[in-house]
C-alpha cells in the first residue's frame, strides 16, 4: 500500500516532464500507474477479516497520528472503482486533449493537469484504504483541493472559476464539519482508527452530535440535497474530470465513508433519518431534474446526483441486504455513467456541440460510439442482462424485505421505484438526444461535419461498457465480492445477486419501471416535461449565491466597524479581548487559593524596578529612539530575570532576540519623525491607560490562578531526565525545541520565514528575491525602481572593511570599523559554539543563528550596504529554503529509520585524534533553524536596510527622522 501511494507521488512529480517530452501520448504511462496497482488489488484481495492486510508508519504517536492503513474487502472495491477507471480515463485523456501543432506540442496547462489527475488517483487510494480517521482526513481534503484545481482547469473562462470556487466551499465547509466530528467521536472512543470505532463504537450525547457532524461532510462530498448543488456546476470541468472525479471516484468518497462506519453507528440517534430522508429528496428531485435537460453534460450530472441519493440510504440502512444493495448500485452507477461521461467527451470532441438539439443522425454516422452509448444506458436503466438490472432487483428486493424502515417501509420502496422510472426516462433521453435521426432525412450541421474519433478514443469508454455487460453476466462471483463486506452488516435475510430471481415483487415492479418509463418518454411530447417550470432544484444554487453575498455583507460591515484601517484601534482591540473574555471567564468559574511570593531576593526587587521604570520611560518618552530604548530595558530586565531562576538558555535567546528586534526597530524609525506630536500623545491617553493596565493586570492574575490550579507535580520534573535519555541531551530547553516539542519548532520558524518574506516584498514590491548589493554592483550607475544611482569609492582614505570605501567619509566610523573587523570572526566563532554546543550547553541552532544574525548587523551597520553583500554573497531565499529543506528533511528522515517523525536518533562513529563520537540527528534540524534565523535577518537587513539605503541617497528625505543615521 506505501509502495502504491509512493508510486502515484513519483508519477505526480514526473507527470508534467512526460507530458512536455512527449505530448499527448504520456498518458499511456501515467495511466499504466494505477493500472499497475489495480493489478496489486487484485492480487491480494482479501478473503475475509482475518486476511485484512494493514500498515503503519509511526508518525506522531502522541497526537494519535500514525499513518495506518488497512485493506479490506470495502477498502477492495472501492480501489476497483478508483483504479481501474482511474487508469482508463488517463488513456481517455491522450485522446480527449487536442494536439497544438505536432503530436508532441501540448497545451500549456495540459502538464499540470495529468499531474492532478494522477495525485488525484493516489489520493483517492490513500482514502480508501486509510484506517486512521485523520489520515483519512487529509486524503479526503486532498481530493477536495485537486477537484477545485481541475474543475477550474480552464481558469480564463468565469463559469469554471466560480464552479471551482462553489465545488471548494461547499465540500471543504463540509470536511470541516467533519474533521470537528471525527475528533469529537474518537476523543469519546480513545482512538483514532476506523476498524476500532466500527468495532467498538461509543455512545452520547457528544457522539451523536459527531456522528451528525461526519454525515454533514459525507453528505457534502457525494451531493446530497441540500449540498447537492455544486456537482452540476463541476460540469464546467473537462469530461475526463466528470468522468472520474464526479461519476465514479470523488463523489463516491461520501458513500464509502457511511458505508465504512454504518456497521458500528448505524443505530446512532439521527442517522438513518438524516441518510433516508435526504437520500430519498435527493433522488426524486435530481431525477426530475435529469428528464429536463438538454444538455447531455447536465443531464448525466442531475442523473449522478440522483442515483447518489439512492445509494446513500441503501449504505446507510444498517442492514446487510441493503448493504449488498447499495454496493451493487455504487458498482453499476460508476461503469455506467463514467462510460456516458466519456461518450459525451467524444460527442462534444466531434461535432463541438453537446445540446442534444443540435445532433440528428449521429448513431449512423458513428455505429460504435452508438454502440457502447446504447450499452451503458441500457445498464443505467436496468435492462437485462446488464449489471444495472440486478442492482435494480436487488434494491426492489431488500427494501421490500428489509423491517429497518418500519412503517416507512413502503414508501422507501415508492421512491425507489419512482426514481427508478426517472433512470429509464433520461438513459433513453440520453440515447435519443445524442444518436437518433429526430425524422430528419440528412444529419444535422454538426453531425456533419463530424471528426471521426479514433479506435484508441473509443477503447476507454468500451472497455466500461463491456465491464457492465460482464458484470451482469457474472454475477455469482460480484455477489460473493460484495457479499463479503456486507455479511459483516447484521440483518441479513441470505439475499444473493443473480440475474433471474423468479417471478416476485422484484421482477413484477423491474417490469413496471421498464414500461411505465418507456411510456413517459414516448408520451414525452404531450407530456411537455422538458417545458415545465419553477420546479425543485433550480433554487439551491440561488440560495448559495444569497447565502455569499449575506457573508460578504456582514464582514464588510464587522470589518468597518472592527478595522477601520487604524493600527491603534485594532491593537485596542485585541487587547480588549484579551481581558474582558479571559477575566470574565475567570469571574463566573471556580478560583483557587492564591499565595504569591513578590520575591526571593532583593536583586530581583532591583531588577522589577528597572523595568517597571522602563515600562514608565516608553509611555512617556516624545522621541520614538528612546521609546525603543525604554522598551528593550523591560526585555533586559526579563533576561536577568531568566539568569536568576537558572535558565541561562531564555537568558541568552532573550538577550539576543532583544538585540535583534533593537536593531530593527532602528531600521524602521529612520523612516519615521523624530518625534511624536504632542497632539498625538494626548489623544485619548486615559482609554490607553485604562487598556494597558487591563492587560497587566488580567496578564498578571491569569498566570498567578494558573500556577494555583496545579494540584501535582508538573511534567517540567520529569523533563530533564527525558532529555537526557530519549533525547540524548544534557540541555533540556534545546531538547525540547529539537526534539519533545520540535513541531513547534517547526511551525515557528515557518512563520519567520513567512515574516521575512512578507517584510521584504512590501519593501521591494517587485523583484523580491535576491542577495544584498556587492561592490561589483556599484561599480556603474544603476536604474533600480526609477531610482538612478552611482557609486564611486572614496579616495586617498584607509578602509578596514571593503564596503566601507563606498560610504560618505561623513557617515564613517574608524574605530567601529576596526572595532568590527576584530569581533565579526570572534561572533562567528561564539554563533557556531552555539549551534554544536546547545544540545548539552546554553545555545542552540536559534540562539546560534541570533548570534551570527548580529555578526551580519554589525558589518552592515559598520559598513554599509555593500559590505553586507561582500560579507554573505547569497540570495537570502536561498538560505532560508535550505534551511526549511533540513528541518523538513530532518523530520522525514526519522521514518526511513524506523522512529516518529522529528524524533532523533543517535549515529555513533569513531575519528582519528577525536576518538567516539555520537551524533544526534537533532543537530540537522538545529542547523535548519540556524539557517532560518539567518537568512531571516539578512532578508530585513537587506530590505529595511540597503534598500532603504539607496533610496535615501537618492532622493534624501525632507523630515527630521528619528535621530538614527
Amino acid at each position: 500500500m506505501l509502495a502504491i501511494l509512493l508510486a502515484h507521488i513519483v508519477g505526480t512529480a514526473a507527470a508534467p516532464a512526460l507530458v512536455r517530452r512527449w505530448g499527448r501520448p504520456a498518458f499511456y504511462p501515467l495511466g499504466a500507474i494505477p493500472l499497475i496497482s489495480l493489478g496489486w488489488v487484485v492480487a491480494n484481495w482479501p478473503t475475509g477479516p482475518a486476511d485484512d492486510h494493514r500498515a503503519t508508519v509511526s508518525w506522531v504517536p502522541g497526537l494519535s497520528m500514525d499513518i495506518a492503513l488497512r485493506f479490506d474487502s470495502l477498502s477492495a472495491i472501492m480501489c476497483v472503482l478508483a483504479l481501474g477507471i482511474g487508469a482508463l480515463v488517463l488513456f481517455y485523456c491522450a485522446g480527449y486533449f487536442r494536439p497544438v501543432g505536432s503530436q508532441t506540442e501540448t497545451h500549456p496547462r495540459m502538464p499540470g493537469f495529468a499531474a492532478k489527475m494522477v495525485g488525484f488517483a493516489g489520493a483517492m487510494f490513500g482514502l480508501m484504504v486509510a484506517d486512521n480517521a485523520l489520515v483519512l482526513y487529509v486524503f479526503w481534503e486532498m481530493t477536495t483541493v485537486l477537484s477545485f484545481l481541475l474543475i477550474g482547469h480552464y481558469a480564463e473562462r468565469a463559469i469554471n472559476r466560480r464552479a471551482a470556487l462553489q465545488a471548494l466551499v461547499v465540500t471543504t465547509t463540509g470536511g470541516l464539519a467533519m474533521l470537528v466530528g471525527i475528533i469529537m467521536v474518537s476523543n469519546a472512543a480513545g482512538t483514532y482508527l476506523l476498524s476500532e470505532l466500527v468495532a467498538h463504537p461509543p455512545s452520547g450525547t457528544v457522539v451523536t452530535v459527531g456522528v451528525l457532524l461526519i454525515l454533514v461532510g459525507a453528505l457534502s462530498k457525494s451531493a446530497i440535497f441540500p449540498l447537492h448543488f455544486w456537482l452540476p456546476g463541476a460540469m464546467a470541468a473537462p469530461t475526463p474530470v466528470s468522468a472520474y472525479l464526479h461519476a465514479a471516484a470523488m463523489v463516491k468518497a461520501g458513500i464509502y465513508l457511511v458505508a465504512r462506519l454504518a456497521p458500528g453507528f448505524a443505530d446512532s440517534p439521527g442517522w438513518r433519518p438524516t441518510l433516508v430522508l435526504l437520500g430519498l429528496a435527493t433522488a426524486l428531485l435530481a431525477g426530475w431534474r435529469a428528464v429536463r435537460e438538454f444538455d447531455l453534460k447536465l443531464m448525466l450530472a442531475y442523473s449522478t446526483v440522483s442515483q447518489l441519493g439512492l445509494m446513500i440510504v441503501l449504505v446507510g440502512a444498517g442492514t446487510g441486504d441493503l448493504m449488498l444493495a447499495g454496493l451493487t448500485a455504487m458498482c453499476a452507477h460508476a461503469t455506467a455513467k463514467a462510460t456516458l461521461f466519456m461518450v459525451v467527451g467524444i460527442i462534444d470532441h466531434a461535432t463541438g456541440t453537446r445540446d442534444m438539439r443540435g445532433l440528428a443522425g449521429l448513431g449512423r454516422r458513428s455505429p460504435g460510439l452508438f454502440l457502447i452509448a446504447t450499452a451503458a444506458a441500457a445498464s443505467m436503466a436496468g435492462v437485462p442482462p446488464f449489471v444495472g438490472f440486478v442492482a435494480k432487483e436487488t434494491i426492489f428486493g431488500t427494501e421490500a424485505q428489509s423491517p429497518v424502515f418500519g412503517a416507512a417501509g413502503p414508501y422507501v420502496l415508492a421512491a425507489g421505484v419512482v426514481a427508478s422510472m426517472f433512470t429509464v426516462i433520461y438513459s433513453m433521453r440520453f440515447v435519443w438526444g445524442g444518436f437518433a435521426d429526430k425524422g430528419r432525412s440528412a444529419p444535422s450541421a454538426p453531425v456533419a461535419g463530424l471528426h471521426r474519433p479514433h479506435a484508441a478514443f473509443l477503447a476507454p469508454p468500451a472497455v466500461l461498457a463491456a465491464s457492465s455487460l460482464a458484470l451482469g453476466l457474472g454475477v455469482p462471483t460480484l455477489d460473493t465480492v460484495l457479499r463479503r463486506y456486507a455479511d459483516t452488516m447484521p440483518g441479513g435475510t441470505g439475499f444473493h445477486l443473480a440475474l433471474w430471481h423468479g417471478v416476485g415483487l422484484p421482477l413484477v415492479l423491474s417490469a413496471l419501471v421498464l414500461v411505465v418509463g418507456a411510456g413517459l418518454f414516448a408520451a414525452r411530447g404531450p407530456l411537455r416535461l422538458s417545458r415545465l417550470r419553477g420546479l425543485p432544484m433550480g433554487t439551491a444554487d440561488h440560495i448559495y449565491d444569497k447565502a455569499l453575498r449575506l457573508l460578504d455583507v456582514v464582514a464588510v460591515r464587522l470589518t468597518g466597524v472592527t478595522q477601520r484601517g487604524s493600527l491603534p484601534l485594532n491593537q485596542g482591540m485585541i487587547f480588549a479581548t484579551l481581558v474582558v473574555l479571559p477575566l470574565t471567564a475567570l469571574a463566573l468559574g471556580a478560583r483557587n487559593h492564591v499565595e504569591l511570593d513578590l520575591w526571593d531576593t532583593p536583586l530581583q526587587l532591583t531588577v522589577a524596578v528597572v523595568v517597571l521604570a522602563g515600562g514608565v520611560g516608553a509611555t512617556v518618552a516624545r522621541n520614538r529612539l528612546s521609546a525603543v530604548l525604554m522598551v528593550a530595558v523591560t526585555g533586559y530586565g526579563c533576561a536577568a530575570v531568566f539568569a536568576f531562576h537558572g535558565a541561562p538558555d531564555l537568558a541568552l535567546t532573550q538577550l539576543l532576540v532583544e538585540t535583534v528586534t533593537l536593531v530593527i526597530f532602528v531600521l524602521v524609525l529612520r523612516t519615521l519623525p523624530a518625534e511624536a506630536e504632542r497632539p498625538t500623545m494626548a489623544l485619548n491617553r486615559l482609554p490607553r491607560i485604562v487598556l494597558a493596565a487591563g492587560v497587566g493586570i488580567s496578564v498578571a492574575v491569569l498566570a498567578a490562578f494558573a500556577m494555583a490550579a496545579r494540584t501535582q507535580d508538573g511534567v517540567s520534573v520529569a523533563l530533564p531526565e527525558a532529555a537526557y535519555v530519549r533525547g540524548h541531551g544534557a540541555n533540556t530547553v534545546n531538547v525540547l525545541l529539537v526534539d519533545v516539542r520540535a513541531w513547534d519548532t517547526l511551525g515557528e520558524i515557518s512563520v519567520l520565514l513567512v515574516a521575512a518574506t512578507g517584510v521584504a516584498s512590501m519593501v521591494f514590491r517587485v523583484g523580491r528575491f535576491g542577495r544584498a548589493p556587492r561592490i561589483a554592483d556599484a561599480a556603474a550607475p544603476r536604474k533600480t525602481a526609477g531610482i538612478t544611482t552611482s557609486y564611486s569609492p572614496a579616495i586617498g582614505s584607509t578602509t578596514w572593511l571593503r564596503g566601507s570605501a563606498y560610504r560618505d567619509p561623513h557617515e564613517r566610523s574608524l574605530v567601529l570599523e576596526v572595532a568590527t573587523r576584530v569581533i565579526f570572526p570572534l561572533i562567528m566563532v561564539v554563533s557556531i559554539y552555539f549551534l554544536f554546543a546547545g544540545h548539552n550547553h546554553p545555545g542552540g541552532g536559534f540562539a546560534g543563528g541570533l548570534a551570527a544574525g548580529l555578526g551580519l548587523v554589525l558589518r552592515y551597520l559598520a559598513g554599509g550596504r555593500y559590505e553586507l553583500g561582500e560579507t554573505l554573497p547569497l540570495d537570502s531565499s536561498k538560505i532560508l529554503g535550505v534551511g526549511l529543506a533540513l528541518v523538513g528533511g530532518t523530520a522525514l528522515g526519522s521514518l526511513f529509520l524506523g522512529a516518529p517523525v522529528l524524533s532523533s536518533a543517535v549515529l555513533s562513529f569513531t575519528l582519528p585524534v577525536l576518538g567516539h563520537v555520537d551524533v544526534v540527528t537533532s543537530l540537522i534540524f538545529d542547523m535548519g533553524v540556524y539557517l532560518v534565523v539567518v537568512g531571516m535577518v539578512l532578508d530585513v537587513l537587506r530590505s529595511l536596510g540597503a534598500r532603504l539605503d539607496q533610496e535615501f541617497e537618492s532622493q534624501p528625505p525632507t523630515r527630521p527622522l528619528a535621530g538614527v543615521s
